[in-house]
């Protein structure tokens, strides 16, 4: 099965983790992870100036590792990112400064999460459910 995830929390939010950990388990069972598609405040896991308490993992690092050992590709929304100050190495370019972009993270917009809710089998969204700002999907299927 084609699965797609999508995370709207924080890197410190519960739901983040809880993403991270149903992305292994998604692995795991040999299932096909599709895209990982980080929206709103997720866009900070990908932020190499982001840190942790001492006694807390890094959470944008350990997403970039897993996606480097099992070749996941993991999309940051470019306007959550141009919001957070994230920039890829071609913005950074143009400004005339430096990427804080953590590697295996790729900057993307809305079109690469459609397309993800649309090539997957199915999709998970793990967020602040809330939020009055909170993305919500209906597929239909034509009948």
């Amino acid at each position: 099965m084609r699965i797609s995830v999508v995370i709207q929390g924080s890197p410190q939010s519960q739901s983040c983790a809880t993403a991270f950990e149903y992305t292994k388990a998604i692995i795991e069972s040999e299932n096909e992870v599709y895209r990982i598609f980080f929206h709103q405040d997720a866009a900070l896991a990908g932020n190499s100036l982001n840190e942790a308490p001492s006694d807390e993992p890094r959470i944008g690092e350990l997403w970039s590792e897993l996606a480097a050992k099992h070749k996941l590709e993991m999309i940051v929304c470019s306007t959550s990112a141009a919001r957070r100050g994230i920039l890829d190495k071609a913005e950074a370019k143009r400004r005339g400064t430096k990427s804080n972009l953590l590697p295996n993270f790729f900057l993307g917009g809305l079109g690469l999460l459609m397309d993800a809710i649309f090539e997957s089998d199915k999709t998970i969204t793990f967020g602040e459910w809330w939020k009055k700002s909170f993305l919500s999907f209906q597929v239909v299927y034509p009948t």
